[in-house]
């Protein structure tokens, strides 16, 4: 007999199959038009600038495949749990089988889980093809992809549960998901930044993961240890996990 939390995300597996085609052009490409005209394109320009030491294709594109793990976390961790919870109650009635509440949680982090790899695995096949991997250690950037979109899904999936309205995952989108995109380093070196800003480049998991993808793509140590980079990120993971568990028991009342 499958564990609980297996049959949770065969569940989100099952209605995922019927669904998928919806997801192809934010998941796969929305991320990868963007690689192309901010990477190939504008990296013509910012490339004759001579401002960075690597081509602007190899900087921009590491930092795009670990915001594009944090966009589908937080994406995935949201209305649809929302949905689940409050309009079609699914959670509810997952709840009253065999299930635990910390079975739907893991669950619907695993089905984010898989979610993320596919999509990142598809990602680091278009930056092979235009030569902004480099070398065997670039297959790292996707289980770094795959823990950066975690460390945000568990938290928002925390935050979901604790809101009514899905007005309040909007201003989660604009508020938090946009400064990050612009702030951790994704599109130009944090240390450009102004120095009040940097301690907020640094805090934000986004940050650690487009640093540590960044050094497995073009084959270089990041600034900070690696160990330290991930710690980070599992952190995040582990906090969000354990209050995503609390918020659900309470919305589920179990």
């Amino acid at each position: 007999m499958a564990h609980p939390a297996v049959a949770v995300l065969e569940y989100h597996l099952v209605g995922y199959r019927r669904v998928w085609r919806g997801s192809v052009f934010s998941s796969f490409v929305l991320p990868l038009l963007f690689f192309l005209g901010m990477g190939v394109m504008v990296g013509e320009y910012v490339d004759r600038g001579g401002s960075l030491d690597l081509p602007y294709l190899d900087f921009i594109a590491p930092g795009l495949l670990a915001f594009s793990a944090l966009q589908i976390g937080m994406a995935e961790a949201s209305y649809p749990v929302m949905s689940a919870l409050k309009w079609h109650k699914t959670f509810y009635a997952i709840a009253a089988a065999p299930p635990r509440v910390a079975d739907i949680v893991a669950g619907q982090l695993a089905f984010i889980g898989l979610r993320t790899l596919i999509a990142s695995t598809v990602f680091l096949a278009v930056m092979a093809a235009f030569g902004a991997a480099h070398g065997w250690w670039a297959l790292a950037a996707v289980p770094v992809a795959v823990l950066v979109g975690l460390a945000a899904a568990a938290p928002v999936a925390a935050y979901t549960a604790s809101v009514e309205t899905d007005s309040m995952l909007a201003l989660l989108f604009r508020l938090v998901q946009l400064p990050m995109m612009l702030l951790a380093g994704v599109f130009f070196p944090v240390d450009q930044l102004p120095e009040v800003l940097r301690p907020l480049a640094y805090a934000v998991p986004l940050w650690h993961g487009v640093e540590l993808c960044r050094a497995a793509t073009v084959g270089a140590a990041p600034p900070w240890p690696v160990a330290l980079h991930l710690a980070y990120l599992a952190l995040w993971l582990v906090a969000g996990w354990y209050l995503a568990r609390a918020r659900f028991s309470k919305r589920l009342a179990v």
